[in-house]
């Protein structure tokens, strides 16, 4: 290009020398003027040729590519530790602090005025906000107790690891959980990948998180509010955060969690290898008395993965013995046929084009199970980062309030259900009475456009997720001879479960409710009564009580009369008026 520009500039001398004589005075001249604008011609032909062939210069914000391993644009070796430094160093640590090292902080002994201070905290919160204000914003969990082969993981730099945006959503959040949630991010997030932290008000009414937080956190650069008017609940809210983001992933994080050492690069790094991973990171407890950290054993741990169950609950269950054979140590992922949903990073461009978050489902409940089947369907995977481990304060219930009650709930279950689960929502229907309701009275919105994704992905059948996503799942009979409630014909009560009953407890006696749930039973075509909604049970007579236990195929089978009643062969010894049923 150098020797084009000074040859251009050659000639332009050259004509202006040429044409300051009278071609007329010199013979000789006139050739060279005739032949002069063809020599030019050719020049600028070569220098525009030349041009083209130089990068188009970039006016926009450059777009990171996926580099292949073979490319000079992808650098070799490894990311070093230097490479990656957190955004913040954690302060000097007390060990003595409440708390200090992930400890548990006890609040047993406290004065009258302490303790009515704590007992405000747990009612508004719902955990131990007493314990919570007391325990450094910044506190450190301790030494890294992750199995060494995720200590010592390293991590190519080609193809590069994906920069991330941490959305975190909020709604009248503690002070303190939520801060220690951020400082935790910032303290063990490189600053060469997390582009933001992106906080997002789902229309708090605690004032303190106004302008006071807005303040607060000017002094950190990359972190911001983004605020809702309304409450909207979770599934609005961060799909507000992801609109905004920058990062080349999304990572959800609730508001009362914290990171241990090396949380984010597992993460990053499976995306980095498959775009279509969404990976969760492996979620620990903090107490929510006592706010200690459960922290990973060097040695490997217990894994659990995501299950579901007919009422479409997210559930944990054991991991399979073909995959743990198919681990070979702990730096391998863990497919999970579902995910918790709270807590997981996903590329911001799969994010959207697999279908975000249904923007019709309302407030929260049910997307996470949705997700879970789109994402597996339409040719995704969820995946658990054992190295990746993320603690989180898990309540036993929940402190806010939710706009239309628990009806919102089960209405974005038959969202989900109608869309994705193929006849196999049949199967919920039956075990929830007032999804059923929504289902007929077609109150559950518009699924035109989720259908619609569903055809234009090309996404597989539910039929497909069962048999090779979750072969382990507990399968009802798709056709029960009966189901229903068992109403005893002697009083008005129905036969109920109870909480918690995974098999052998008694079952009690309870007043109708007509929902399902605990009450909902079915006789099925082995012609035994089972209690199928996360796993296959069967009424079981042992001397004196009845109990739920595992189904036998065998022994005593229940025969139906031809009014409809069913008659247990096994309580012939006691009254037979408490104990004839009926469906109904």
């Amino acid at each position: 290009m150098l020797l084009a520009l000074v040859f251009v500039t050659f000639l332009f001398l050259m004509q202006r020398e040429v044409v300051s004589q009278n071609p007329q005075d010199e013979p000789w001249l006139k050739e060279i003027v005739e032949k002069r604008d063809g020599v030019l011609e050719m020049v600028m032909g070569a220098v525009n040729n030349l041009r083209d062939a130089m990068p188009k210069m970039q006016i926009k914000a450059p777009v990171r590519k996926q580099e292949s391993q073979g490319s000079p644009a992808c650098l070799s070796g490894y990311y070093t530790a230097a490479e990656l430094r957190p955004v913040l160093e954690r302060p000097p640590q007390n060990p003595t602090a409440p708390g200090a090292s992930g400890k548990a902080f006890h609040t047993d002994n406290l004065s009258s005025s302490e303790q009515k201070e704590k007992e405000r905290g747990e009612e508004k919160h719902c955990f131990n906000l007493y314990a919570s204000d007391r325990i450094s914003l910044s506190r450190d969990l301790g030494p890294d107790t992750r199995p060494p082969e995720c200590i010592e993981q390293t991590f190519r730099r080609c193809p590069p690891l994906p920069t991330t945006s941490v959305i975190i959503v909020f709604h009248n959040e503690a002070w303190s959980t939520l801060l220690r949630t951020v400082y935790s991010v910032l303290h063990t997030s490189p600053a060469l990948l997390l582009k933001e932290i992106i906080l997002v008000d789902d229309a708090s009414s605690d004032e303190r998180l106004k302008d006071e937080l807005d303040e607060y956190l000017e002094q950190l650069h990359i972190v911001r509010v983004v605020r809702q008017r309304e409450r909207k609940g979770l599934i609005t809210a961060r799909l507000l955060g992801a609109s905004v983001a920058s990062g080349e992933t999304l990572t959800f994080l609730d508001a009362h969690c914290e990171c241990f050492h090396g949380w984010l690069e597992p993460l990053l790094a499976r995306i980095a290898e498959n775009s279509t991973a969404v990976v969760s990171p492996d979620i620990t407890t903090i107490d929510l008395n006592t706010f200690e950290f459960m922290k990973p054993s060097p040695y490997g741990q217990h894994h659990n993965r995501g299950n579901f169950d007919w009422g479409l609950s997210f559930g944990w269950e054991t991991l399979p013995d073909h995959e743990k054979r198919r681990r070979k140590d702990e730096t391998y992922p863990i497919k999970t046929p579902t995910f918790a949903g709270g807590l997981f990073s996903i590329s911001r461009d799969y994010f959207y084009h697999v279908g975000s978050y249904d923007e019709e489902m309302e407030i929260w409940g049910g997307e996470n199970i949705e997700m879970s089947f789109r994402v597996w369907q339409c040719g995704g995977q969820l995946e658990i980062i054992p190295c990746s481990v993320v603690g989180h304060v898990f309540r036993t219930k929940s402190p806010h309030t939710f706009p239309k009650g628990t009806q919102v709930i089960a209405r974005n279950q038959v969202r989900l259900a109608e869309v994705w689960m193929d006849d196999y929502k049949e199967i919920f229907y039956r075990r929830n009475q007032q999804a059923a309701q929504i289902a007929k009275e077609r109150s559950f919105g518009d699924v035109s456009k989720r259908v619609g994704l569903r055809d234009k992905l090309q996404c597989k059948s539910f039929s497909w997720f069962l048999k090779n996503v979750y072969p382990e799942v507990f399968m009802p009979d798709l056709n029960p001879l009966q189901f229903g409630a068992i109403k005893n014909v002697g009083k008005e009560a129905c036969l109920d479960a109870g909480e918690s009953n995974e098999g052998g407890k008694p079952l009690i006696m309870y007043p109708c409710h007509g929902m399902g749930g605990n009450q909902y039973f079915e006789y099925s075509t082995h012609h035994e009564i089972r209690h199928n909604i996360q796993k296959e049970l069967c009424l079981h007579g042992t001397d004196g009580v009845v109990k739920l236990e595992e189904c036998q195929y065998k022994e005593k089978q229940l025969d139906p009369a031809t009014d409809g009643y069913i008659y247990i062969p096994f309580m012939e010894s006691i009254n037979p008026i408490n104990y004839v049923v009926k469906y109904y």
